[in-house]
């Protein structure tokens, strides 16, 4: 219970300092004494009983750089903070349809491991999924690692609410789960743990991860078998009332009479090489194939993705009138098709919609084969830097 008018203890206030020092060299970087002093609102003096008790901990490190060692009179190399990266570690899996992915980040953020194994999510129930993906984590979590590692986040495409319960996993077949309890029990270690649906955990990664803050707002998609949505507001993930917020894929574009039409029965992965398989003269029709048919102007194929590209233009547009979104970023394995139909998108957006309205700017995630897993660990991660976990025990007030 927070009282008003209390003072807090000095322990409590130097605790947070450092927090706040930490929060400052991730999304920087590096940076000097002085730049770090400047941020946190400190004298040099307080600043540095904060740096000393973080570099005593092994959370920060003194780095030279070659750059200021060359600006200086007498030749010696400059000294900058940085985070130490070895100091924790933090694992975020995602349980897909066709997939296990398992990413593995340190302090700074930076994926030091990852994995992707082929799963066949629906045939496989949730205590066994839960515990495949838990295994896989830690099989490929390194044996020196597993002291510092400082927390576990799960991603699946579901219907969740804030403390975990899926209501609903129709691509996975999974209904009233309480996530959170199964990873814990799987868990071969006290840890904390986290869950998230892939569109939220996409949009935490692609906006945590990115370390610079964007302002505005963004809708992050995540097109697989299914299509996710999450929304970003200056660098906050936006998960409404019951966490579905930015769930564009369940947009009907044909009309409430036309039961199953939803926009992710004509976006995801299965409707797209469902219709390729059927009109493919590839030996072994696949979604490499047909990107490959895309881009060589095959008529089947280009008819597809054609009807792809206006359902796409017609969802970001809905989505656009509700949260005026000025950034919107694709991810999944089919968000590898936007490059080739960017025209046709924008072609269909600027014929759909009023001229007054402008238009966002779409770009694809750079590396959409780790985007919710990777997002999942950075749950973990801004965890670690908010919470008071990151320091010992003994110094906790």
């Amino acid at each position: 219970m927070n009282e008003m008018g209390s003072i807090a203890p000095a322990s409590g206030i130097r605790q947070r300092n450092e927090l706040a020092a930490m929060r400052a060299l991730y999304r920087h970087g590096r940076l000097s004494r002085a730049e770090l002093a400047r941020i946190l609102g400190l004298n040099r003096s307080s600043s540095g009983h904060i740096i000393a008790g973080l570099t005593a901990d092994g959370l920060v490190r003194e780095v030279g750089t070659a750059e200021q060692a060359q600006a200086t009179h007498a030749g010696r190399p400059g000294i900058m903070l940085e985070l130490m990266p070895g100091a924790a570690y933090f694992l975020g899996i995602e349980i897909g349809v066709e997939h296990i992915t398992v990413v593995e980040v340190d302090l700074a953020c930076r994926i030091v491991n990852n994995r992707m194994e082929p799963f066949d999510g629906p045939s496989v129930d949730v205590e066994a999924a839960v515990s495949r993906a838990v295994a896989i984590a830690f099989e490929t979590l390194p044996a020196e690692h597993r002291g510092r590692c400082e927390g576990l986040g799960i991603a699946v495409p579901a219907q969740m609410d804030r403390k975990g319960l899926i209501n609903t996993a129709p691509l996975l077949g999974w209904q009233n789960i309480q996530l959170a309890d199964l990873v814990r029990a799987a868990v071969p270690a006290q840890l904390p743990i986290m869950v998230e649906n892939d569109a939220n955990a996409f949009a935490t990664g692609a906006s945590y991860g990115a370390r610079e803050v964007h302002s505005g707002v963004t809708l992050y998609l995540v097109m697989e078998s299914g299509v996710g949505g999450g929304i970003v507001v200056d660098g906050t993930v936006l998960r409404g009332a019951r966490g579905l917020a930015g769930e564009i894929g369940h947009l009907r574009i044909d009309g409430a009479d036309a039961p199953g039409r939803s926009l992710e029965s004509v976006l995801g992965l299965e409707c797209i090489l469902s219709i390729y398989r059927s009109v493919s003269r590839q030996p072994e029709p696949n979604f490499a194939t047909f990107l490959t048919d895309v881009r060589d102007r095959v008529p089947g194929a280009v008819a597809i993705a054609e009807d792809w590209a206006r359902a796409l233009a017609y969802g970001l547009i809905q989505a656009c009138r509700i949260i005026d979104a000025d950034r919107i970023v694709l991810g999944g394995s089919v968000a590898a098709l936007y490059p080739l139909m960017a025209a046709r998108v924008l072609h269909h957006i600027r014929s759909m919609q009023e001229e007054s309205f402008p238009l966002p700017l779409i770009e694809t995630n750079d590396d959409e084969t780790v985007g919710p897993a990777f997002g999942a660990a950075c749950m973990l991660h801004q965890r670690y830097l908010l919470a008071d976990s990151a320091r010992p025990a003994e110094d906790a007030a």
